[in-house]
């Protein structure tokens, strides 16, 4: 076997079914397009059918095998039926991205109990009904991957973002438990943390030239990532090429973390 045969081979995704949550735009996209790529059917997530609609006929156009599967991941039912439409369709889930995620910002005594409940309930509740819902499939296969999506501001903390922070903490800590508890039935999980990334979810710091000028400043590479930054470590964790990777954080920021 020749070097570029192995190569191609280890990070190959052929045959595989990969879930992304969150999928319609951004990152999430990103993640779908770069799994899409390596060879798999990317089944795309999303309450936003519209959205969703439109990025599924972008992935179609450019030649990649995709479906999509739109459920709201807070609703037990939903994911429920959602996860078991995309079994018996393609009958196995290999890989589980669980990207879904909102955001707000304002002084902590500011928020609402509501408002702190649906940051909790997208990203941590939304992580674990969708795992949950996958991961019976995974053990009885003995096989699979499990990519929490977590954040750098678990590590370095931003102001008027406290549920958020608080989510993401609690979403890469319940990848480490999966990662330990499952990795000896052949389940791997681990966590990514984006850092500055020029997305939508982004948009309320894009649109203040201050802000977005004070924090690139900051990262060492001098600009905000793009998905297609990050994307490529979706298929090193999903793949072969990953397979003695497990309950771990990858930070891709820039550098961002190693300059504050």
């Amino acid at each position: 076997m020749n070097g570029e045969t192995l190569h191609s081979d280890t990070f190959s995704l052929q045959d595989k079914v990969v879930l992304i949550t969150g999928a319609a735009r951004g990152l999430g996209l990103g993640y779908a397009t770069a799994a899409a790529a390596a060879g798999a059917h990317v089944v795309l997530s999303d309450r936003d059918g519209a959205a969703l609609g439109r990025s599924i006929e972008q992935m179609r156009a450019a030649g990649y095998a995709c479906s999509a599967a739109p459920f709201d991941v807070t609703s037990q039912a939903e994911v429920t039926n959602g996860v078991a439409a995309v079994l018996a369709q393609h009958k196995h889930i290999d890989v589980l991205v669980n990207n879904a995620g909102n955001q707000l910002r304002k002084p902590f005594v500011d928020y609402t109990l509501a408002e702190w409940h649906s940051i909790m309930d997208v990203h941590v509740t939304g992580s674990f009904l969708v795992t949950q819902a996958v991961l019976r499939d995974m053990v009885k296969r003995r096989s699979g991957s499990i990519v929490m999506i977590g954040s750098i501001v678990v590590q370095s903390v931003r102001g008027t973002i406290a549920p958020y922070t608080t989510a993401k903490g609690a979403v890469t800590a319940l990848g480490k438990a999966l990662a330990v508890e499952y990795g000896p039935l052949g389940i791997r999980c681990n966590i990514i943390a984006p850092g500055m990334y020029e997305t939508d979810f982004n948009r309320a710091l894009l649109d203040k030239p201050e802000i977005y000028d004070a924090l690139t400043q900051k990262i060492p590479l001098k600009r905000w990532g793009k998905a297609g930054d990050i994307a490529p470590l979706l298929v090193y964790l999903a793949s072969d090429a990953g397979r003695y990777v497990n309950g771990h954080v990858f930070t891709v920021d820039g550098g961002l973390l190693a300059a504050l």
